[in-house]
């Protein structure tokens, strides 16, 4: 996509005062202003301990090129003499109504703000003033917040309308060696997956982290894999998109050189037979997509078994909390016994839009309802085949 043009110029900066501190706050409406902010947003990231790797400059950044609509960008930031200390990325959508969504959309498991962990509670305050200024007119919508995530700091001091809904449900593990996993396992199961790992070594697949400088290439091979994977079924059409393609490679590479990302590739007699992108931050890394051969499946190798060992190594030695199943609530994730931790809606607004809110909420619960119903109505086809 084009680079945005600057037909709507950043707001003037503008002042408060929270804690006796004096907080300096701007929109950032400008692409290439954007760009620029690479080094003090991820500096502000490596701050915010709670931040989930989509709240990356590298992947925000990448998504509002590909994605992002020109004249729409909305990016809140605060500073705090001259060290940005929170950051809000939003852009604008019409719903119809005027709402103020964060970048990253439904590609991305996980969004949130960016709080300084050395300020939080003040930073938080600030950023929530500023977000009232740029919403005069617009209901902020924050989907997909993981609990504990910053925004509930902000949520939590907002002066004016809020609503606070549940979201997407999200597996998640221990980051413990892959034993202690497979401990958590009934014993006969247990067994299986032992069994399993031990035949994927007794084959010979090696395993290869992708270099910074070969990122694109093993971009190329890791989506020509998954959709490989899933011919003949039903894959989410995204990713086989170009946009979507171009986003990764780019974001990836740059996501890579600082330890954000990593991509494995399997190989079995020296050819590729499964890639592996997962995504990392402090406290969380996830397995994000991966693709594989159906030649795995032909030679009974248990592929989500092969991959979460994969993670679970590198997350334990990484030193971090939680392996994440990110999204999603499928059956081969289930068999790992994992924890539900069910992501938040946060809808907030000024006074004056509190109709606009409720409206918005009661679109939300109704598509909701919808389907929850058409799941019901599918099960019980399902159950009725057998």
């Amino acid at each position: 996509m084009a680079a945005e043009t600057n037909a709507h110029p950043a707001s003037a900066p503008l002042s408060a005062s929270v804690s006796g501190s004096v907080f300096t706050s701007e929109v950032c409406r400008d692409s290439d202003r954007f760009g620029a902010l690479e080094a003090e947003w991820t500096a502000l990231f490596r701050r915010s301990r709670t931040a989930t790797p989509f709240q990356s400059h590298s992947w925000l950044h990448s998504w509002w090129l590909s994605y992002g609509t020109p004249g729409r960008l909305r990016i809140v930031l605060v500073r705090k003499g001259d060290e940005l200390v929170a950051a809000a990325p939003l852009m604008l959508v019409r719903r119809p109504l005027p709402v103020l969504v964060q970048l990253g959309g439904t590609i991305s498991d996980f969004s949130d703000v960016l709080l300084d962990d050395s300020c939080a509670d003040a930073a938080a305050s600030a950023l929530a003033k500023a977000l009232a200024g740029a919403a005069r007119t617009a209901v902020i919508d924050l989907r997909e917040v993981r609990p504990g995530a910053a925004a509930e700091r902000v949520f939590g001091c907002w002066d004016g309308p809020r609503l606070r809904r549940a979201d997407s449900p999200c597996l998640e593990l221990p980051a413990v060696p892959i034993e202690e996993l497979i401990s958590r396992l009934p014993s006969s199961r247990a067994q299986r997956v032992r069994a399993k790992l031990r035949k994927a070594d007794k084959l010979g697949i090696d395993e290869r982290e992708v270099p910074e400088d070969e990122i694109p290439a093993a971009v190329e091979r890791l989506l020509a894999l998954h959709r490989l994977q899933w011919q003949g079924r039903k894959v989410t059409p995204e990713h086989l998109s170009t946009r979507f393609s171009e986003h990764l490679a780019r974001s990836v590479r740059a996501m890579v050189s600082c330890g954000d990302a990593r991509v494995t590739e399997f190989r079995l007699d020296g050819a590729l037979v499964a890639s592996d992108l997962t995504l990392m931050s402090a406290q969380l890394s996830g397995g994000y997509l991966y693709g594989a051969d159906p030649v795995l499946r032909e030679r009974k190798v248990d592929v989500a078994s092969l991959l979460l060992r994969n993670g679970a190594q590198h997350i334990t030695a990484a030193g971090g909390a939680t392996l994440s199943m990110l999204r999603g609530n499928e059956p081969y994730k289930r068999h790992w016994r994992p924890e539900t931790v069910r992501n938040q809606r946060m809808l907030l607004s000024r006074r004056w839009l509190a109709p606009s809110l409720r409206a918005l909420a009661a679109g939300a619960a109704g598509r909701d309802l919808a389907a929850t119903l058409v799941k019901r109505v599918r099960d019980d086809a399902g159950a009725g085949k057998d």
